[in-house]
């Protein structure tokens, strides 16, 4: 294993995971109703509580995002 197989692993990752958080951000902005209703079914929760964990695991997945995936990644661009 080289640097450039771990920079393209660490590439792709950033894309993946920057693309489910993407496309999680924008389907709660855009549906937050329908979230909600979807996932009442499992876990019956107050609005206004569901509101706050969503934004609260959106902030952690945007941070683990960055440091495990996007700092990785540049600092083996520099590298290389």
């Amino acid at each position: 294993m080289n640097v450039q197989f771990f920079t393209d692993f660490f590439m792709w990752c950033s894309i993946i995971n920057g693309g489910l958080l993407v496309f999680w951000t924008l389907v709660y902005r855009i549906a937050p109703d329908l979230v909600y209703h979807l996932q009442f079914k499992w876990f019956p929760i107050q609005h206004e509580n569901f509101k706050i964990v969503l934004y609260a695991y959106l902030a952690l997945f945007k941070i683990f995002f960055i440091i495990f995936n996007l700092v990785p990644f540049l600092a083996l661009l520099i590298l290389s």
